[in-house]
């Protein structure tokens, strides 16, 4: 897990870096269409078919329509606002995700987990300050994207169990593909070629991607949930200094408040958990 987040880190780098000279459309375009390819490749190595009745199921359909959502948001703003920022405003996606399922899945969540909830949204109203001169409304890309990639682990909670990773994968990455293309033809922006260096920064998205998605699932698939879980807010401290040391990045006050909220409140609700179940 911890080194899933922190190749997350390094792959949110290397897309900001790339949509300084690129299009966020085309961006999203090759970062889709490598990573399908990736998996893709994996999956027939593998010799699992790369079409079955599973991956058009409804779970799987939501779990698209998330994704799309999530990756596209979240890379808007990885180009708009800092990188830290950014990543601080999606380790509220777990607190989301509890509040999701308890709404969805009709999990049990008591009055402390529910506290816990909107202590750490507090937290991410810290963050963005609304209604002060510091507020910017590009923050709000990094809120739906937080929003979008919780659904899609919710989603993939009720995803058929027999899909493999490099299939989750494939079907992951090609809505990512599609989500640029269509906000290319929105934009109204035309794709540009390219030079060494950006293609570079695109290639190491891509492969970064890739391994961090697979050692993700492997931690979240062989490893015990509420023992794992806990290492995501690693990424935190990835991302914090990726943006200072590669973008020259400042932490403000209220981002170190606002981060404390949402990691404080992360870690008690799985602690809280685990004694719920323990109790059962």
């Amino acid at each position: 897990m911890i080194a899933s987040m922190a190749v997350f880190a390094v792959e949110d780098a290397f897309i900001k870096a790339a949509s300084v000279t690129l299009p966020v459309g085309q961006v999203l375009v090759i970062f889709g269409l490598g990573g399908a390819l990736v998996f893709a490749s994996l999956a027939l190595y593998n010799r699992e078919p790369l079409y079955s009745a599973d991956v058009i199921s409804r779970p799987m359909w939501i779990r698209v329509v998330f994704e799309i959502i999530g990756r596209l948001f979240y890379v808007l703003a990885l180009s708009l606002i800092p990188l830290s920022a950014a990543t601080v405003i999606l380790q509220a996606a777990p607190l989301v995700v509890v509040a999701g399922a308890a709404l969805v899945f009709g999990e049990k969540v008591g009055w402390r987990r529910w506290s816990a909830i909107f202590v750490g949204l507090a937290g991410v109203v810290i963050i963005i300050q609304p209604g002060t001169d510091s507020f910017s409304a590009l923050s709000l890309l990094a809120v739906a994207g937080m929003i979008g990639f919780a659904g899609r682990d919710l989603a993939s909670r009720a995803a058929p169990a027999k899909l493999s990773t490099a299939i989750l994968g494939l079907y992951g990455f090609l809505p990512i593909m599609v989500a640029g293309g269509f906000y290319a033809a929105w934009q109204g922006v035309p794709f540009v070629m390219p030079d060494g260096v950006t293609s570079f920064y695109v290639l190491g998205a891509v492969l970064s991607g890739v391994i961090a998605y697979s050692c993700l699932m492997k931690a979240m698939r062989t490893g015990e949930v509420s023992a794992v879980t806990p290492f995501r807010y690693s990424r935190l401290l990835f991302g914090i200094a990726l943006g200072i040391i590669l973008f020259d990045e400042q932490l403000s006050l209220a981002m170190m408040v606002g981060s404390g909220l949402i990691v404080a409140s992360g870690l008690f609700i799985l602690l809280r958990g685990r004694q719920v179940r323990g109790t059962k």
